[in-house]
């Protein structure tokens, strides 16, 4: 960390801190100094952090009205100063292209996207008005290449570097930095989620792919079905403290083994050879 700052009172919002990389991010700013505005959907969630000491909002990224109202109460609270965002909050949707209906998709899209568009917008004027801030972006490795039957979830994360890259370049000059954080496996209620959505959304009788459907479920529904080289959340907290306190933060953090592997391969190999890397284990 090379930026000299007095932390105390530096207001960060971070999203999705129910469990996983949200919570451990929003504790560990906490215990640093910063000012944390913790967000959850379920209000089960939102006392446990108020009792870790957390200021909290509710926030869903699938209504809009309840991110225009975590906004103007976080603004109300801080004067309208903020340091930095943390757009977190996400899940993923299993199934083949071909299995996902429109109503997936777009539930998919309403949680990963576009609520990240619209809370990320919100947040821009008052970032312009101080001359400074920092927004940084969960995104995946699936952002960077795709895998078998998650096209929803590699779309959603495409969708975010686009996005941000985008915001990147519309921001220069500004003093407003923009990172991404890009994870492999990492500890966390994801698969528990993935299995959930999975379960509402597609029905493996009826599609061409039942038999890799049925071992995609023994490993969601494992808890002991932990990918090699998992990490756990505080591998990305500490890329995520980076991008807050770097005086020039990176465009890209990679996070765990297996991102820092893709990076490359995706450099140096041609499509058809990354696509028989990735599926030659199709779940």
């Amino acid at each position: 960390m090379d930026l000299a700052l007095d932390l105390s009172g530096r207001p960060v919002l971070v999203t999705g801190c129910s469990s996983g990389i949200g919570l451990y991010t929003a504790v560990e700013l906490s215990k640093r100094g910063y000012r944390v505005f913790a967000t959850a959907r379920q209000s089960k969630d939102l006392e446990a952090l108020r009792e870790m000491g957390l200021e909290t909002l509710y926030l869903d990224y699938t209504e809009s009205d309840s991110i225009k109202a975590a906004v103007a109460e976080m603004m109300e609270k801080t004067g309208g100063k903020i340091h930095g965002l943390f757009n977190n909050g996400a899940y993923g949707q299993p199934g083949a292209v071909e299995d996902l209906t429109r109503e997936a998709i777009r539930e998919q899209f309403e949680t990963n996207v576009f609520g990240w568009m619209e809370l990320t917008a919100l947040i821009m004027p008052y970032m312009r008005k101080q001359g400074f801030g920092r927004i940084v972006m969960n995104s995946s490795v699936l952002g960077m290449v795709t895998m078998p039957l998650r096209g929803a979830y590699n779309a959603s994360k495409f969708a975010i570097e686009g996005f941000s890259d985008t915001l990147r370049q519309e921001l220069k000059g500004t003093g407003i930095k923009v990172s991404l954080v890009e994870p492999g496996p990492i500890t966390s209620r994801f698969r528990e989620a993935a299995f959930n959505a999975y379960v509402k959304h597609i029905f493996p009788e009826k599609s061409a792919f039942r038999a890799t459907y049925e071992s995609m479920e023994n490993r969601l529904k494992s808890e002991e079905a932990v990918a090699m080289f998992t990490l756990g959340p505080d591998a990305v907290y500490k890329k995520v403290l980076r991008a807050l306190e770097s005086r020039w933060p990176r465009t890209r953090y990679y996070v765990t083994i297996h991102t820092y592997i893709f990076a490359v391969c995706r450099r140096v190999l041609p499509y058809p050879v990354i696509d028989w890397i990735v599926t030659r284990k199709m779940t």
